[in-house]
């Protein structure tokens, strides 16, 4: 047998990564050498790796430079509509590997390195993640950014440039604690800062009503500074902008302070200015009405519309001196989408500057905004929807909360001239709730102020439809729309799982990086021997890859012919990794019950994080790792099952875990997780999926065929069912004698000998209270557990199945939900045209 190929032998082979050509290798060398002598200032003698990766990075941003000045001068002259992406959340992870692979450098790169004696990959795992998102919601942004440049559309992501992002997560004596990320503390070479653009947002103050108008008088100015980072298209020259804020205390800050002399207060008080882009709030799913979280959400609105409104007014020829000044045309030329309702002030803004300032009547106003915004919801978890106590607003926005009570006015008007005399319909339409405190219910009005309203995936746009947000369908049915959720190609399988993208290169071209739907291709090699030992190799390298990163960082030995079953998401009761605890524990019990018995080794592996303030997720956390430390360390055991608590799961972690996964883990009550996106890179990377039908797994069991995943549980209708029949989870604890020696062991402290009262919260929550029904779905859930068991006895087939998948997830790229987004909201058509490339003279 042939020795196997090196990981950089590996990675030039790979055509789909660049071709190294000389010349190429020179110069890069050449400006490796010259960053490392100008830009950092030293030289081989005292340069740390960490130099050696500014050094490549500032190499690679060098050839994103004249694509990104020539892309924007190529949007300025052809004036096409503009697309702003909104949200508080860019989950964007690394950004070296990813711009080689766009820019079609990484090979070019690898050889250079290797060159000059380093070590490509070694220089890669330096850089910091960008944590600058929760989950799901982030990533999504993130992929969407870099579908929105492969499709040439003229787009730009808006956001915060937080100086903490998602903390990181280390474990403690089996708890999580928390760490700041100060991922800037080294500098980040992605980003230019652009003071010249640099903006400023009112807070406080109060509404002066004269006869020109309302006037927001007497506020606290903060600065908006911004901060873009490229986003290059894959193999295209198009660079796009993310552009982030942060916030920056004006000079004459504190002014009374200086008068009465106290200037060294007075400075020192900037810092409260400042704290508005400090840290990310650590909440998935979850809603925490803090004062400083809708100075955020304002924030970003606030600076992002007034430069949106600038490039709109501004004219071809590069003077700052605005030509366009009627807003007719404003909906043709812009179209904003709001990820979720963060940025719900968007349409409260855009109308007071229409309106306070730019003088166009109400009428006009609401016309534009509504034809201009779009919102996107991502979740039908009460507690997780955005309530804003009017108090809050009355003192932080005042003009905003009487431009709300104006749009709810009109609104209600409406609706009780279809409705006469329907109160309770009034009541439960209205922006504000009625209580104590009265709240601003930012769903309604985002669903209210935009002409386009989407969900996630097929099935969450439906529940959309007949549940939250019922009554506005019944009024305005053509408003709702759906858009399932996808992944980008380019993160999501050929930089982190090059091996794979190979073999598939292979047999059908490299079509399928920007049309995924290629893929299907691969089902004429389904019985081909050798692509199904290839696609089995493939994943057994990946698996002993991930094998010994697990080794070297968390010195566990693990088992690289065992099942890797996976569990990677935000810890949250809805995803149940509950269930996932009681499967562990089952097949403990099975194994101690007949030691000699065969059975199916597993790896199961859990990662995420929780919210620093949800008592039940920490409790879940302890739990699996005090299950681990029981499981790991009993010799009857051996290695037929090992538990795995991945620490500080983030986007590079997923990068390594995701291509190594044979079982994917999407396992939440249905009805509860809008879609998922992990769910889909562990389908594009070749793992087979065990989950409920929820979010958008029904769709890929559709894909796919339902054969192909293993799907069990109850589905919406028995979950309906269920809760108007009542869920009793003592008549299936009385019932299954292996779930209920699980929660004894669980109750009598078999997993925390020490302090056996430890788990009595989870215990009463899933006993008495679970909103997320695990008991209801454990039977089922153990007998599909095995199933999975049996098939991988079978090597041949288990791959089969996994190619069927592969093969049927081209429907879930990004570019794919992108597009829709493209021609069914904003009114605009991707482009395929290649711009020229810097070092081509323009026509």
């Amino acid at each position: 047998m042939a020795k196997p190929l090196s990981d950089h032998d590996r990675r030039k082979q790979i055509s789909v990564r660049g071709i190294a050509g000389l010349g190429d290798v020179a110069e890069i060398k050449k400006s490796f050498n010259r960053h490392l002598h100008f830009t950092l200032v030293k030289d081989r003698n005292v340069a740390t790796p960490r130099d050696y990766y500014f050094a490549l990075a500032h190499t690679v941003r060098d050839h994103l430079v004249g694509r990104w000045i020539r892309t924007q001068q190529y949007y300025y002259e052809k004036d096409p509509k503009r697309v702003y992406y909104l949200s508080l959340e860019f989950y964007m992870g690394r950004t070296l590997q990813n711009t080689m692979i766009n820019l079609g450098l990484q090979n070019a790169c690898d050889e250079a390195i290797y060159q000059l004696g380093l070590d490509l990959e070694e220089l890669e795992e330096i850089e910091e993640d960008a944590g600058l998102g929760n989950g799901g919601l982030g990533r999504l942004a993130a992929c969407f950014l870099d579908s929105l440049a492969t499709l040439g559309l003229a787009a730009y992501g808006y956001g915060i440039r937080y100086e903490f992002g998602i903390f990181n997560q280390k474990i403690s004596s089996g708890w999580q604690v928390e760490e700041a990320d100060d991922w800037l503390r080294y500098g980040n070479p992605w980003e230019k800062a652009r003071p010249e653009y640099m903006l400023p947002v009112h807070f406080y103050g109060r509404v002066e009503h004269t006869e020109e108008g309302p006037k927001w008088v007497d506020t606290q100015v903060v600065l908006a500074m911004p901060y873009d980072t490229p986003v290059p298209g894959y193999k295209n020259n198009t660079v796009n902008t993310m552009r982030l804020w942060s916030a920056k205390a004006p000079n004459d800050f504190q002014l009374q302070k200086f008068n009465v002399g106290d200037y060294i207060q007075a400075v020192l008080d900037r810092n409260l200015a400042e704290n508005i882009s400090r840290v990310l709030y650590p909440n998935d799913n979850f809603f925490e009405g803090k004062e400083l979280r809708l100075k955020q959400e304002y924030f970003v609105v606030a600076a992002t519309l007034q430069d949106i409104i600038r490039r709109f007014k501004s004219s071809k020829f590069g003077c700052r001196d605005p030509v366009r000044t009627s807003y007719e045309s404003f909906p043709d030329k812009v179209a904003i989408q709001l990820n979720d309702t963060h940025p719900a002030l968007a349409i409260p803004e855009l109308i007071r500057i229409l309106v306070d300032v730019e003088k166009v009547s109400w009428e006009k106003a609401w016309e534009i905004t509504s034809k201009t915004c779009a919102y996107t919801n991502h979740t039908v978890l009460p507690e997780a929807l955005e309530r804003w106590p009017v108090y809050m607003f009355e003192k932080l926005l005042p003009r905003h909360l009487e431009i709300i009570y104006e749009i709810n006015q009109r609104h209600l008007d409406r609706i009780a001239a279809l409705y006469p005399g329907d109160n309770d319909r009034l009541r439960r339409m209205s922006l504000i709730e009625e209580g104590d405190p009265k709240r601003i219910n930012m769903a309604h009005l985002c669903v209210v102020g935009s002409h386009a309203v989407n969900g996630v995936a097929r099935i969450h746009s439906e529940i959309v439809k007949s549940t939250v947000f019922k009554d506005f369908h019944d009024v305005e049915p053509e408003k709702f729309q759906n858009k399932t959720n996808g992944i980008t190609p380019r993160r999501w399988l050929l930089l982190c799982n090059p091996g794979l993208a190979d073999i598939i290169a292979e047999k059908i071209g490299e079509e399928f990086m920007t049309d995924l739907f290629h893929l299907k291709k691969l089902l004429d090699y389904i019985d081909n021997e050798v692509f199904i030992r290839d696609v089995a190799k493939v994943k057994q390298e990946n698996k002993q890859k991930l094998a010994a990163y697990l080794e070297k960082e968390y010195k566990v030995k693990i088992n690289p012919e065992s099942i890797f079953d996976i569990q990677v998401k935000r810890i949250h009761e809805y995803k149940r990794q509950l269930l996932n605890c009681l499967h562990i524990i089952t097949y403990y019990n099975r194994i101690k019950k007949e030691p000699n018995k065969k059975f199916v080794p597993r790896t199961i592996m859990i990662g995420g994080k929780a919210a620093p303030g949800y008592h039940m997720a920490k409790t879940i956390i302890k739990l699996i790792t005090s299950v681990a430390d029981v499981v790991n360390n009993d010799p009857v055991v051996g290695d037929r099952l090992k538990v795995i608590f991945l620490e500080n799961y983030r986007v590079s972690l997923a990068e390594k875990v995701i291509p190594a996964a044979d079982l994917s883990e999407q396992i939440s009550t249905a009805g509860t997780e809008a879609s998922g996106t992990g769910n889909m890179k562990f389908m594009l990377n070749g793992a087979l999926t065990i989950g409920t039908m929820d979010g958008a797994n029904v769709e890929m069991a559709e894909e796919a065929g339902e054969e192909n995943l293993f799907i069990f549980g109850m589905r919406v209708d028995d979950v309906e069912a269920m809760d108007r029949k009542g869920y009793n989870a003592q008549e299936y604890y009385d019932r299954l004698p292996e779930l209920r020696q699980v929660m004894d062991q669980i109750r009598t402290g078999f997993f925390s000998p020490h302090k056996p009262e430890l788990f009595k919260d989870i215990v009463n929550m899933l006993m008495n209270h679970d909103r997320f029904k695990v008991f209801a779905d454990y039977e089922a859930y153990i007998s599909c557990q095995e199933k999975v068991n049996e098939l991988y006895k079978n090597p041949k087939e288990w791959t089969k199945k996994v190619i069927r998948n592969i093969a049927a997830s081209g429907k879930f790229s990004s570019d794919r939900t992108i597009s829709e987004y493209a021609r069914e909201i904003w009114g605009v058509e991707p482009s395929a045209v290649k711009i020229p490339p810097p070092n081509e003279p323009r026509d």
